[in-house]
């Protein structure tokens, strides 16, 4: 390390073994959290009509609140938007990030009071980066630049100016430590603008001179704005333009499809990537081994984690009678959807993603998909984690093929009593033939999923997937149609449904289609 950056890693070290307790303490840490965030619960209205005291046992806890989604929170999240007290959390909320909407809603608003994002948000950032430069001591961080891409905040209607909602990267930079934003690129002024393509000139301007050491952000709009550095520079690399980049702390959604395409751009030997799991509900896991897939699960943020088997999450979306396990009742092998209790003010809320696990002790997940993005209409429950790893593999076999964005959704044959899935895939690189890529393609997913592997045996309930080119551009202009530019927004990778596919087929044009 340079002198800097070891300076500042002694102060690293104390909370570096705090960490390694992971392995050894997950329970009692895990207790710990419970009984903060009950105490804390007890305080507000929530607790008061749940009966919640600071003496609250687990189970009384499981009897007394049930699992709920946003709906279930909905009404109280909306009294702290216009100002009432203690209702989720003591006292007032003025920050709300906001997030992919639900069935009734375009968008979601969670709470994240300044403890929250102390104590989780911030906490998680700051570990991850001790536990990269454990892992990498010949790390220059703190000579150089953090170019950090995210969105931006607005004061919400109802409120009266007094609450602000946004995404949750433009909440952190909001109030980001002083340190951070020493070291950060751009300006604050810059990344907080609304527009997303006057932003992102801007931020072109000003960072390709500055000396970039690493990046945060999510993988599709980072990429998205290498480009127009590459185009603004006339390099040929970013190498060439940041010689000092070491690092790409990525997270939102899998790096898996863009890896060939950052070591593209990136063709250096010492550029490392290293995975988190921050969402607006809070700070989750983060990639603590190099060489190991799965993130650790980050024990002592004010979360406590529960746990439903997939296999027995009900189709109606009442969770109110679903079993939940505790972290130490888990399994390996096993899609769980998470569960989450948090100083944030919520609590047993069912976030939407699944994980499983790929070491206990310690705790490491990776992320397979949401509870609601996948497909399962003919019973081959085919999950994110499958269709990203089949598609890396078909562009492994394929050699020249390179993935930009992709969703895809199953096709009915009613008369038949068959179907198929439908692809749309966007083609940084297109693949030299498109009719071997989708047959590897296929052949990969049969290999990664056995329930989707047994319903294409010999075509009988599913016939081979078809995959459409989609014209460059065009999950970008979809996003603009639907006002989700930048920051954490990205389209829905897999759907029981047709919703999405349909529209992104809108709007290909027989003058703009590339097919």
């Amino acid at each position: 390390m340079d002198l800097k950056t070891s300076l500042v890693y002694q102060v690293a070290k104390l909370r570096l073994r705090r960490i390694e307790q992971y392995a050894t303490r997950a329970e009692e840490l895990q207790a710990e959290q419970l009984r903060h965030i009950l105490a804390r619960a007890a305080r507000t209205d929530f607790g008061r009509r749940h009966g919640l005291t600071r003496k609250t046992t687990y189970s009384s806890y499981c009897t007394d609140v049930p699992i709920v989604d946003y709906e279930g929170l909905k009404d109280d999240i909306e009294r702290m938007t216009r100002g009432e007290r203690d209702v989720l959390v003591p006292g007032s909320c003025q920050w709300f990030a906001k997030s992919s909407g639900t069935t009734s809603d375009r968008s979601k608003y969670i709470p994240v009071p300044y403890l929250h994002l102390q104590d989780c948000h911030y906490r998680g950032g700051s570990d991850a980066l001790w536990i990269y430069l454990r892992n990498y001591p010949d790390s220059r961080f703190f000579s150089t630049k953090g170019l950090v891409l995210g969105g931006s905040h607005s004061p919400m209607p109802l409120s009266g100016g007094k609450a602000f909602s946004g995404d949750l990267s433009a909440i952190l930079v909001e109030h980001m430590p002083l340190l951070g934003e020493m070291l950060r690129v751009p300006s604050r002024e810059t990344l907080l603008m609304s527009e997303w393509t006057a932003k992102m000139q801007a931020i072109v301007q000003e960072v390709a001179t500055a000396r970039v050491g690493s990046l945060s952000g999510v993988p599709s709009w980072m990429l998205v704005l290498l480009k127009e550095v590459l185009q603004a520079t006339g390099r040929e690399s970013i190498t060439e333009v940041w010689p000092d980049l070491e690092v790409f702390f990525h997270g939102g959604i899998s790096f898996t499809p863009y890896r060939s395409t950052y070591a593209e751009l990136i063709p250096s030997e010492r550029m490392r990537y290293e995975e988190t799991y921050n969402a607006s509900e809070g700070f989750f896991a983060i990639q603590d081994d190099p060489a190991e897939a799965g993130m650790l699960l980050m024990l002592d943020y004010g979360i406590f984690y529960e746990f439903i088997p997939l296999d027995e999450l009900p189709a109606s979306g009442d969770y109110s009678s679903c079993r939940a396990l505790r972290l130490e009742e888990v399994e390996l092998g096993r899609d769980y959807a998470m569960v989450i209790s948090t100083l944030g003010g919520l609590y047993r809320y069912i976030i939407g993603d699944t994980v499983r696990f790929t070491s206990l002790h310690p705790y490491r997940i990776v992320i397979t998909g949401r509870t609601k993005h996948f497909i399962n209409a003919f019973g081959e429950e085919v999950m994110v984690a499958n269709t990203d790893a089949a598609l890396s593999e078909a562009c492994l076999r394929d050699g020249r093929a390179r993935v930009s964005e992709y969703t895809a959704a199953p096709r009915f044959f009613l008369d038949e009593g068959k179907g198929r899935h439908e692809w749309l895939i966007e083609f940084e690189e297109p693949p030299r033939d498109l009719a071997t890529f989708t047959s590897d393609l296929d052949t990969a997913l049969r290999a990664l999923n056995s329930d989707y592997d047994a319903k294409r045996y010999e075509d009988m309930t599913l016939l081979p997937l078809t995959v459409d080119v989609a014209p460059k551009g065009l999950f970008h202009r979809w996003l603009e149609s639907e006002g989700k530019l930048g920051g954490q927004h990205k389209v829905p990778r897999l759907s029981n449904s047709r919703h999405y596919l349909e529209a992104l087929l809108a709007l290909v044009t027989p003058s703009s289609s590339e097919l």
